[in-house]
């Protein structure tokens, strides 16, 4: 059997935690936090050894314990979100601690690691970056701390339902952000297969985050080629600083005056317990569960293509209502028209009771003060309803994960498996034209087999609607449907209920079950110089160093890819240097980075960036920096082999369509139409059909498709963050890029025989294939060679009111230019020109009592996306306002927060032939930190 790329890394960290020393002698050091000015308890502060991975939190009454076997005396570094950072001296174990910590309105002093991969000042980040610390995790309005990041600037979130969002930054939105990175702790969760995060539906819970950083724009000189357009980084609690119990019940209500449905009730549930024995041995397990009835996706426009504007609707023969599936199998018939068949809408497909379930839980082990081994281990199993090319419920899919790090003060090396399971999943636009195929009947009444169900429905709409049917009204589409329609299955019914749960259960073509167990394998690692260097007296310079490898193991057994001998496996590796140097008295700081990074299907692929910083004072920062970056294709992109009758689906990758001679010898498929018709005009002509092939086979167009690549993006940035009067954070971002390469479909025509002859011109038997049909249809993964650019800005503007109030406001411009590029070869923007957000709150508004705003807008614009086949549908300008009120009750440890998500209760789409959403409203009781 075949070792797993990160098996010698597991036995490694195995043999280094048996073989640790022996806990020495522990001291333990006790004392209480207050504010300066109220002297009140200071509850979640963080206590540092300095130089130390020991540390630990106060609890709701301000008081803290740690231990530690470093004898003393020792310097405990103190900080806390809106408190100057403090370092105490400790003499002797038995000194009483008490520390008071003063507020500071420099709120922007905080430390963050996403735009470097190192620990520094947010001001002086060079690069734009944003950061939701635990204080405004637990304040934010929205339900969760996931829908809140949409509350941060330059963020687009698109929520296809309760269950599932999706993030993104910079352009190219869609509801399955392949160009975006999300990291857990280290670990991508994104379930391989797909190809990209499913929101937070696999990640954390609220009670075990401790702080959320979002860098807009590249990253994959740091990060590698998923952080195409962006990466979120978020950290979970460590076991040993957040100690205790806690635990979370939310209850809410959603549908509030929903049309489709009644009001109905929102269920979230977690715990979290963590346990740390003698600052030696620490464990955490979390348990979350939520449940809800999902929003409806219940827009039935017509969006037949070839109807005008003017006949379209519910009475119009070709009928394709967005969603309602069934409805895209369609004829046209001579002498009646274009008619589409009847289809089901999705409320009578889908499942709207969606849940999700998250288990996770972790081993710390600091085998030295610094030097610590983690194991880790998640399993996440949940649905939701997300739209792609079709509908698809994602139905008890389930990830595992397993994690194993060594972590030091200047490195990490760590391997992790992400493993997927679709379970029950289904397509519903295929469910709906399955469930069609089942109850056909021929002309004498009899049912037919499901192949032969569209061709007779058709037979008997046509022989309805031509009077040949006896009792049914001559050239009347609603008597044609209606005879054609005898013997349907109605929504509800025994009949339908049967044939949809047997469909949903058949995986592949002749049913709508999805199959995809496939697994990712990784190991990186990173290690940080910057302290060497500081002993050979180059304390101004940084130096860090990382690389990684990620295999793929593909298995769909066949439905998707094809992998019915086996699974398809392959590699990608990369590896990067960073170099900083502090200069003009640490005034100007310059940084240099580049990685490379290779995928055994294509070229390797070099992304430098380059930053400097300049602060004249620490209180302003000015920043600029120029990036690139590049996306892998998905496996999908690179693998994919689905025969759906008339056409074929096929994946770039050269390994793919080896022997299929279709990138080689493919015919422009808009060509075929001038050829046919050339062709028959000589027939009737009187020419021979031979001399019709010689005189119009040149109209043909033989296409050399080229095989998949990575897309790749070239961007310069500007920027300010800084610090006015105490008072005015003010963050201003510009940005400018340019793209190439990106990933798109065309349709090719590929010939029996040779497209060219031996004298270089389209071959006249290839040109006799297209009459003969002796051809087969593909849907191509290829690239662009079009260029594009995309730009915008950001600013952003927190003011901090005596009193403790604070005022915030952000706005966002994007704007795409497609310069002389082909429209239909640029996937779809999807963002909004303009978006703000407004947040006001107050944490004391008075003893106990808190509360938080906030107010979104973004403007109208044409969302495109492969569900819609690729045709744009407006997505109309909208508003949400979230708000909470919390209050707190120290001696129990516990706070009462009520709170909606969308306020007003707006239902608004976000991503065309998505849901509606509307209001969520809840109350949740928080209990924190108890039994430590």
């Amino acid at each position: 059997m075949k070792q797993k790329p990160f098996t010698f890394l597991y036995s490694l960290l195995v043999l280094i935690v048996l073989n640790g020393t022996a806990i020495a002698q522990q001291t333990r050091l006790s004392g209480t936090l207050t504010d300066a000015d109220t002297k009140t308890p200071l509850s979640g502060a963080s206590i540092l050894i300095k130089d130390q991975l020991t540390g630990t939190t106060a609890d709701a009454a301000g008081q803290f314990t740690l231990t530690t076997n470093r004898r003393g005396p020792w310097t405990l570094v103190v900080t806390m979100v809106g408190y100057e950072r403090q370092l105490v001296s400790v003499a002797n174990a038995g000194q009483p601690i008490a520390v008071s910590l003063k507020v500071s309105t420099q709120v922007l002093q905080d430390v963050v690691v996403a735009a470097s991969r190192v620990e520094e000042n947010i001001l002086k980040a060079p690069v734009s970056i944003e950061k939701m610390d635990n204080r405004a995790i637990r304040e934010t309005p929205s339900a969760t701390f996931y829908e809140g990041i949409n509350n941060l600037k330059g963020v687009d979130m698109v929520t296809s339902g309760l269950t599932y969002k999706q993030i993104n930054t910079r352009g190219f939105a869609s509801t399955g952000n392949t160009r975006f990175l999300q990291l857990i702790d280290g670990i991508d969760n994104q379930p391989a297969g797909f190809g990209f995060s499913v929101g937070n539906m696999f990640g954390l819970s609220d009670l075990d985050v401790e702080s959320v950083e979002l860098v807009p724009g590249s990253a994959s000189a740091l990060y590698g080629p998923t952080a195409f357009n962006g990466a979120l980084l978020m950290h979970s609690k460590d076991p040993f600083q957040f100690q205790g119990l806690s635990a979370q019940a939310k209850v809410g209500v959603n549908h509030v005056n929903d049309p489709n449905t009644g009001a109905a009730l929102y269920h979230d549930y977690a715990l979290r317990y963590a346990k740390a024995f003698n600052n030696k041995l620490a464990f955490k397990l979390n348990v979350a569960y939520m449940k809800g009835l999902d929003w409806f996706a219940t827009d039935y426009t017509d969006v037949d293509a070839t109807t005008p504007a003017e006949q379209k609707g519910r009475n119009n023969p070709a009928y394709n209502g967005l969603n309602v599936y069934g409805d895209e199998v369609n004829r046209t018939i001579t002498g009646i028209g274009k008619v589409a068949r009847t289809g089901y809408e999705e409320r009578y497909l889908t499942d709207y009771n969606v849940y999700s379930l998250k288990l996770n839980g972790a081993l710390h082990y600091r085998i030295t003060p610094n030097l610590e081994a983690i194991y880790s281990y998640s399993y996440s199993k949940g649905t939701a309803n997300y739209t792609g090319s079709n509908r698809f419920s994602v139905n008890g899919f389930s990830l595992l994960q397993h994690r194993i790090e060594l972590r030091g003060a200047n490195f990490f090396v760590r391997g992790y498996t992400n493993q997927e399971d679709s379970h029950d999943s289904f397509n519903s636009r295929s469910l709906g034209q399955q469930v069609g195929r089942t109850w056909v009947r021929d002309l004498n009444g009899a049912v037919v087999p499901a192949n032969q169900a569209d061709e007779m429905w058709f037979t008997r709409y046509t022989a309805a609607f031509q009077g040949k049917v006896q009792g049914v009204t001559t050239a009347d589409h609603t008597a044609a449907r209606r005879f054609a329609d005898q013997g349907r299955y109605l929504p509800g019914s025994a009949e339908f209920d049967r044939e949809k749960a047997r469909l949903k259960k058949i995986q592949g073509l002749n049913g709508a079950g999805i199959l995809s167990q496939t697994k990712m394998y990784h190991v990186d690692a990173q290690y940080n110089f910057s302290s060497a260097l500081e002993a050979a007296g180059l304390s101004k310079t940084e130096v860090l160093a990382g690389g990684n490898f990620r295999q793929f193991s593909l298995f769909t057994n066949g439905t998707l890819f094809d992998d019915k001998g086996g699974r398809i496996l392959y590699n990608e590796f990369g590896a990067f240097v960073q170099a900083s140097q502090r200069l003009l008295a640490d005034k100007l700081k310059l940084t240099v980075s580049g990685r490379y990074d290779k995928n055994q299907n294509f070229a390797g692929y070099f992304t430098p960036r380059a930053s400097l910083v300049f602060s004249p004072t620490e209180a302003h920062n000015f920043r600029a920096s120029f990036q690139t970056g590049f996306r892998n294709p998905t496996p999908s992109d690179q693998f994919i082999k689905l025969n759906v009758g008339p056409i074929t689906i096929l994946g770039g990758a050269p390994a793919n369509s080896a022997g299929m001679n279709v990138y080689e010898n493919s015919i422009n498929s808009p060509s075929v139409g001038g050829f046919v018709n050339g062709f028959l005009a000589d027939v009737q002509a009187g020419k021979t059909p031979q001399q019709a092939v010689m005189n119009n086979k040149d109209k043909l167009q033989k296409l050399n498709v080229a095989y998949i690549k990575p897309e790749k993006v070239q961007s310069f940035e500007v920027g300010y963050r800084g610090l006015i009067n105490n008072r005015l954070a003010v963050d201003a971002n510009y940005y400018f890029g340019e793209y190439q390469n990106f990933i798109l479909n065309q349709v090719v025509i590929r010939p029996d025989n040779p497209v060219l002859g031996s004298d270089g011109k389209i071959n006249p038997a290839a040109a006799q294939d297209i009459l003969n049909t002796k051809y087969q249809v593909f849907q191509l993964y290829t690239n662009a060679t079009d260029r594009v650019t995309a730009q915008g800005a950001t600013l952003g503007l927190t003011y901090y009111v005596p009193g403790g109030f604070t005022i915030g406001g952000n706005g966002t411009w994007s704007a795409f230019n497609l310069k002389g590029a082909n429209p239909n070869n640029i996937p779809a923007f999807n963002t909004p020109k303009y978006k703000t957000n407004v947040t006001v709150g107050n944490r004391n508004l008075a003893k106990n009592l808190g509360f938080n705003v906030a107010w979104h807008w973004q403007d109208s614009f044409d969302w495109v996306g492969s569900f819609n086949d690729l045709r744009p549908g407006k997505i109309q300008a909208y508003h949400l306002l979230d708000a909470q009120v919390t209050y707190r009750v120290p001696s129990l440890k516990t706070a009462l927060k009520m709170g909606a998500s969308n306020l007003t209760n707006q239902y608004v789409v976000q991503a065309y032939g998505s849901p509606a959403v509307g209001g969520l409203y809840y109350i949740s009781l928080t209990f924190d930190q108890g039994m430590r």
